[in-house]
């Protein structure tokens, strides 16, 4: 093994990348060097780019693998020779439109760029450790009193699903320590149906209840899921029987009946009788991939631009991914209205907050509590200046390779429709 190898692999398997990636990123250099027949160290920007324009041109492979041969040399160069990297080294010239902005934050083209302010606004309280996805669900028989309740019940999962992490976790049988983590809401299935769910991201260890240590999870193990299956499900309950009593649910529709006390309580007794669907992912990777991770939840809205297919006579098809087969793309037809009365479905009330975070990473606790993490884990307690909001300009990002776009051209609403729907597509009989 070779000495510049061993480095980049040392980087890696430090930053708990995973066996493939660790494998795709070694292969890549080996190639970039085997192209030049010179040491990778001893290439620049210049051969970079080369490299580029070969993998299009000859090799004919995607933007996307192009992209992760990429970042494969970005690691090597950042990450093991500590060198400098400009996205501008490596452009990819391609147009695209960018409609005005609404600014609406359930709209996917408007949400992209409040995402990446709140991810390096956040950049600073990220600690340099393995971190944790839970997600909690609830189930199907809730959603049709969700959706006229949806402030009362929203805010029901916040608070019980942060109470069940904080207690379980405390608990010493458990863990023993307090955490901090992050929630955000999501209210939709692949298909746009009703689907209300909790995102949780939390580093894989907490404070001492002295705050005297930090007191790290185990390897591959956080919390025992039926406990918090168990314990979520009873405060939950115990949430919207007490939302009852004090006359803070409304019932239309076919749930009138459920005003009733008694047609209540019986019509919460099954709910005791299943488990509730918490899932827990193992710790994964460091701070560098918890970034691109908390892209893929923060701000995402019920559909993206990009699953959109056609509108053609009155009728919407987008893809969806089948979780049941494998994670197979498939494509699903509604008619306009049932479209839009999906997403509908998805629109939260007039200032509710679907990102919130608890514990030492609260609000009004953070600039004490993440400085005392950093501290009890060795490293330095300077916390770095919040990230400036990026202006537009640094936003406009091409999505194939990275690297900045500038604008070529201006359309007036006489030039184009603005937000026209994507294209008819003629599916074959």
């Amino acid at each position: 093994m070779t000495h510049l190898r061993k480095m980049m692999l040392e980087e890696l398997q430090r930053r708990n990348y995973s066996q493939h990636t660790t494998r795709c990123y070694i292969r890549t250099v080996e190639d970039f060097a085997r192209r030049f027949h010179c040491r990778p160290d001893r290439l620049g920007p210049r051969h970079i780019r080369e490299y580029q324009a070969e993998l299009f041109q000859k090799r004919k492979l995607s933007p996307g693998t192009v992209s992760i041969r990429l970042a494969a040399l970005r690691f090597f160069y950042v990450k093991t020779l500590k060198k400098s990297w400009s996205i501008a080294e490596t452009p990819y010239p391609k147009k695209a439109l960018s409609y005005n902005s609404c600014r609406d934050r359930h709209c996917p083209k408007c949400q992209t760029a409040a995402r990446e302010r709140w991810i390096a606004a956040r950049q600073r309280e990220l600690l340099p450790i393995r971190y944790v996805h839970v997600v909690f669900t609830l189930p199907h028989r809730l959603a049709p009193l969700a959706l006229q309740n949806k402030k009362v019940l929203y805010d029901l999962l916040f608070r019980a699903s942060a109470e069940t992490l904080l207690e379980v976790a405390r608990d010493p049988r458990h863990l023993g320590a307090e955490i901090g983590f992050f929630s955000v809401l999501h209210t939709w299935s692949q298909k746009l149906g009703l689907h209300p769910h909790v995102h949780c991201v939390i580093p894989a260890g907490g404070l001492s209840l002295d705050h005297s240590q930090w007191v790290p999870s185990r390897e591959r193990f956080f919390l025992p899921i039926h406990v918090l299956r168990h314990v979520f499900r009873g405060k939950f309950v115990a949430g919207l029987r007490q939302a009852f009593q004090l006359g803070q649910l409304n019932f239309h529709g076919n749930l009138t009946l459920l005003a009733q006390p008694k047609t209540f309580a019986a019509w919460l007794r099954p709910l005791y009788r299943n488990d509730w669907i918490v899932y827990l992912k193992p710790p994964f990777g460091g701070p560098e991939y918890v970034l691109q991770y908390l892209g893929r939840y923060t701000h995402r809205v019920a559909i993206s631009n990009h699953r959109l297919v056609s509108l053609a006579d009155g009728n919407v098809t987008f893809r969806w991914r089948d979780s049941a087969h494998n994670n197979e793309q498939k494509l699903l037809t509604l008619s306009l209205d049932e479209f839009l009365r999906r997403f509908l479905l998805h629109l939260l009330p007039k200032g509710f907050v679907r990102i919130r975070n608890f514990e030492f990473l609260a609000n009004r606790k953070r600039a004490i509590t993440v400085p005392l993490c950093l501290s009890l884990l060795g490293l330095p307690t300077e916390v770095t200046q919040e990230a400036s909001a990026p202006s537009p300009c640094d936003l406009w990002i091409c999505p194939n390779c990275g690297g900045p776009m500038r604008v070529i051209q201006r359309f007036t609403p006489a030039d184009i429709q603005l937000r026209s729907p994507p294209l008819p597509v003629k599916v074959a009989a």
